[in-house]
């Protein structure tokens, strides 16, 4: 499996117009319709999970091409779309609260889906959702989760985290992916990179990987064993200090912590995506096992983005990295001939024409900045 992209935009607030969302959900019928029965199910699912086409998609049906907004919206306006087709594929989650309803509405999806199938989707959401918000510690609070799935339990999902100013877009493909915290990254794109990410993810962080499940498969209480007597308390109290030489400093695992490691150790994961799907599983224990890693063991930790694209300018080595122009033009290509065959009268077909010439015109503009500065 393989998470196939990350996009940053910018944070707006508030929502679309009823008329707006109203046509947003018509375009995105006719396109989804005409793409499932010309193309097949599992060649839009994948289409979905290219950053880029779901870029120009939600260009299309009519929504800001560089907006937080983007994601939320288009996907409520193509959730209703597959609710009014009947081809094999719906939508699940969204928003907030909704996104706590996965299960209920895969469940509810009508689709004949075997027990084994829809246990598998809920894994996915739920750990799509994990690694993105533990594994993945970029500093983007996740608050949107749609997973698009069809009657062969393939699936696509789409979820969304912000900071204090962007929104960053995470895409996954059930074809892709054959380990959830293996290098899942495809295809990623955004605006900006954050410095010191712990991305545990990473090919380069494969030794803290295996250390940290070393770690939780020997008994927390043999810890003194690694460190200096002096520097483990009682395993029943509070806390103890770590040395304070990493990259990012941490001055005490806490008791919590040390309570997670012995559940972990009674359990005896088989791998590190069996540690990660434990519950209480979280941010701050991945974050510790991994500098325990560091210090016990002397695995050095990468602390580097996974964003690989941005339409702005580069990462903090100095060199850039465009939007891929090959596959933005074979995104809007295929866009403009499915909207040319949908069920659309020729002014609406001719708005969301228009739509995607402007956001193809705009990325040109991005293009030839970047080409100057090279």
């Amino acid at each position: 499996m393989q998470r196939t992209g990350i996009v940053d935009l910018p944070l707006h607030t508030g929502h679309a117009p009823s008329w707006l969302f109203e046509r947003m959900v018509k375009l995105s019928q006719a396109i989804s319709e005409i793409i499932i029965i010309e193309h097949g199910k599992k060649e839009f699912m994948k289409r979905l999970s290219n950053p880029f086409w779901f870029q120009s998609f939600s260009c299309a049906i009519g929504f800001d091409w560089h907006s937080s907004g983007t994601t939320t919206t288009s996907c409520g306006a193509l959730k209703l779309a597959l609710q009014k087709n009947d081809l094999g594929v719906k939508i699940a989650g969204g928003k907030g609260k909704n996104a706590r309803n996965i299960e209920k509405e895969i469940l509810s999806s009508n689709l004949s889906l075997s027990d084994k199938k829809i246990e598998k989707l809920k894994h996915a959401s739920k750990m799509a959702a994990k690694v993105d918000t533990a594994c993945v510690q970029d500093g983007y609070k996740l608050y949107h989760q749609v997973i698009i799935f069809d009657d062969s339990g393939d699936w696509s999902i789409i979820q969304q985290g912000m900071d204090d100013s962007y929104a960053r877009r995470y895409h996954w493909l059930s074809e892709k992916v054959s380990s959830f915290v293996d290098e899942p990254h495809y295809g990623i794109i955004g605006d900006k990179f954050e410095d010191k990410v712990l991305d545990t993810t990473s090919k380069e962080n494969k030794k803290i990987r295996k250390a940290s499940v070393d770690l939780v498969k020997d008994n927390p209480s043999r810890l003194v064993k690694y460190m200096p007597q002096k520097t483990l308390l009682e395993f029943s109290s509070k806390s103890f200090l770590m040395p304070k030489h990493h990259e990012i400093r941490i001055e005490e695992l806490s008791k919590d912590t040390l309570d997670f490691l012995k559940k972990a150790y009674e359990f005896q994961p088989k791998n590190y995506e069996e540690l990660v799907a434990l519950n209480g599983c979280g941010p701050a224990k991945i974050r510790s096992l991994a500098l325990l890693a560091q210090v016990l063991f002397g695995e050095e930790i990468k602390w580097k983005d996974p964003l690989k694209y941005t339409f702005a300018h580069g990462g903090k080595d100095g060199h850039p990295y465009p939007v891929d122009r090959n596959t933005y033009d074979e995104s809007i290509e295929f866009l403009r001939d499915a909207i040319k065959q949908a069920k659309l009268n020729d002014f609406e077909k001719m708005n969301a024409l228009k739509r995607l010439e402007k956001l193809f015109e705009l990325l040109s503009i991005v293009w030839n900045i970047f080409s100057l500065i090279c």
